[in-house]
């Protein structure tokens, strides 16, 4: 797993280019322990209006040929490229309009990228053998006054693995999501105009430079360190005082890596002679010896940070450049440290990190290559899934889902609240104001009317006519509908709000959840294993 990661950090990051066998790939296989082809479903709950064009790029695990995917799950290697490079044919899929949503097939045994693009195509180029991927730092690329962003997966016999990342640049926001024998996982939606508070945070910590904004005023894109660095954007020796004091700092005392959790015995001692670092295991042999490294080898932990797929010195390489990037050698001596609340702390920070990590809504972003030592990746997985979706969150508003319109002037009711997703701020809804035993809840925007007003009364949640929410027929397995019914004191009807904003029934001891993930007004309400996914969470408004 922590190799795959690097994969993703690796695939076309910085040349941009790539060719058949220039990384590592996981293992092959010709089949997946879920289906052969996984339903991947792509929802825009972007707010905008633009068209949205989807590829999927990838690499055939079993053969390290590149090609593309079309929505069936059908691969196609790319034709012969030539110098100077070709355009590629044109291979996007029509993605869905705002508050819309389409479903591709992920097939089994492949891994790359999902790319998304909003208002214009992206253009791909075809040199040797190889595949020119769009370059979000490079003032000649084409691709640049194009909005875009993409996640990364690898899907095989062992099950999916699918990322947010923002290890080039944030841009899009969007939500990662697998559901399979471990339930429902997400991660990368960003909190309430979290977009709007990264860009706004860099500009005020003198970043303003990583910010990249169309003629028209959008801004398109931040760029990574690395990315900006390239670019002009940032200074090549931002780092590169602290690097010098961090490194330094163990000329006079050890630094201790642990870089394997589930093996706490398993330890490397570092101390500095000149700029070079040198660790020894517990018999003191020598294992391996790290040059001070660049700012440019930090951002892109690579060059004197190169981490090769070994069990020693690469689990050593991944730690030093994460300390590195986090702010904590120098200060903190062993490590990994995974005490976010000292991330970032440096003068020299990484600003860009920071901020991204902040406005996630469970502090996860692949910010960074190895952003997944300590495990603060944003990356769902599952060993046996049977769908995975991607959504893309407001770029303004709350996270997650359509921003909301202006709400009508209409008088409150004088009592109960509104409970609100924490996903994308819907409110759980009478439909059409019919308060008939059994109709089913649903969630839909707030507009404050007794449809959607609700009150803690003796453990129950009552309406303002004194009907209550209530777990159809008593059950408690997942999927059971959530509806309106008459009071009756029955278990069935108990629900509490917690702390964490889990809104449980304890009787099946489950989570009131918003069904199949789906964005959109008049989406249903069951009853679900908690898992900790925000469309499981509330709160009050």
């Amino acid at each position: 797993m922590r190799a795959r990661t690097k994969i993703f950090g690796i695939v076309a990051a910085l040349a941009m280019v790539t060719t058949i066998g220039s990384y590592a790939t996981p293992n092959a296989a010709s089949a997946a322990s879920g289906p052969d082809r996984l339903p991947l479903t792509f929802t825009n709950n972007s707010g905008r209006d633009d068209a949205v064009y989807l590829y999927l790029t990838a690499t055939d695990l079993s053969t390290g040929q590149l090609g593309y995917i079309d929505a069936g799950g059908g691969f196609t290697g790319w034709p012969a490229g030539s110098t100077p490079p070709t355009p590629a044919p044109d291979v996007s899929i029509s993605g869905p309009g705002n508050g819309a949503s389409t479903t591709l097939q992920l097939p089994s045994g492949y891994s790359g990228r999902i790319y998304y693009s909003l208002g214009k195509k992206l253009n791909f180029f075809l040199p040797p053998g190889g595949l020119v991927q769009p370059a979000p730092q490079a003032p000649a690329d084409t691709n640049r006054d194009t909005l875009f962003d993409w996640s990364e997966f690898t899907y095989k016999d062992t099950g999916l693995w699918l990322n947010s990342s923002q290890v080039e640049m944030f841009a899009v926001p969007h939500t990662v999501t697998v559901t399979g024998g471990s339930g429902t996982r997400s991660s990368g939606t960003v909190v309430a105009d979290g977009r709007d508070k990264v860009i706004k945070g860099l500009r005020e910590a003198g970043w303003g430079d990583t910010i990249y904004t169309r003629s028209d005023g959008t801004v398109l894109r931040v760029l990574a360190p690395s990315m900006a660095t390239e670019a002009g954007a940032l200074s090549a020796t931002y780092l590169d005082s602290y690097i010098d004091s961090a490194w330094h700092a163990y000329a006079g005392k050890t630094l201790t890596v642990v870089p394997f959790a589930d093996q706490p015995d398993t330890k490397y001692l570092g101390r500095t002679a000149g700029d070079a670092m040198t660790f020894t295991n517990a018999s003191g042999q020598q294992v391996a010896q790290f040059s001070k490294p660049s700012t440019m080898d930090v951002w892109r932990c690579a060059g004197a940070l190169q981490a090769p797929n070994d069990l020693v010195v690469g689990p050593i390489a991944r730690t030093l450049c994460a300390a590195l990037n986090r702010g904590t050698l120098g200060t903190i001596d062993t490590q990994p440290s995974t005490d976010a609340g000292q991330f970032y702390r440096n003068d020299a920070a990484n600003q860009y990190a920071k901020l991204v990590h902040a406005n996630m809504a469970d502090g996860r972003a692949y910010a960074f290559s190895f952003d997944d030592v300590g495990h603060f990746e944003s990356i769902v997985s599952d060993g046996a899934p049977s769908s995975a979706a991607i959504v893309l969150n407001p770029f303004t508003g709350g996270g997650g889902g359509t921003p909301a319109e202006t709400e009508p002037a209409a008088p409150a009711p004088a009592t109960g609240n509104l409970l609100a997703s924490d996903w994308h701020g819907k409110c759980i809804d009478v439909p059409g104001a019919n308060f008939s035993d059994g109709i089913p809840l649903q969630v839909s925007r707030c507009d404050d009317t007794d449809a959607q007003r609700l009150t803690f009364v003796d453990g129950t949640l009552r309406s303002q006519n004194n009907q209550c929410v209530d777990v159809a027929w008593g059950a408690t397995e997942n999927g059971a509908p959530i509806q309106i019914a008459n009071c009756s004191g029955n278990p069935a009807q108990q629900f509490v709000l917690a702390e964490a904003g889990d809104l449980v029934n304890p009787q099946a001891n489950k989570c009131v959840d918003i069904k199949d993930w789906n964005g959109n007004d008049g989406a249903g309400l069951q009853l679900w294993e908690c898992v900790g996914t925000v469309n499981q969470k509330w709160h009050k408004r």
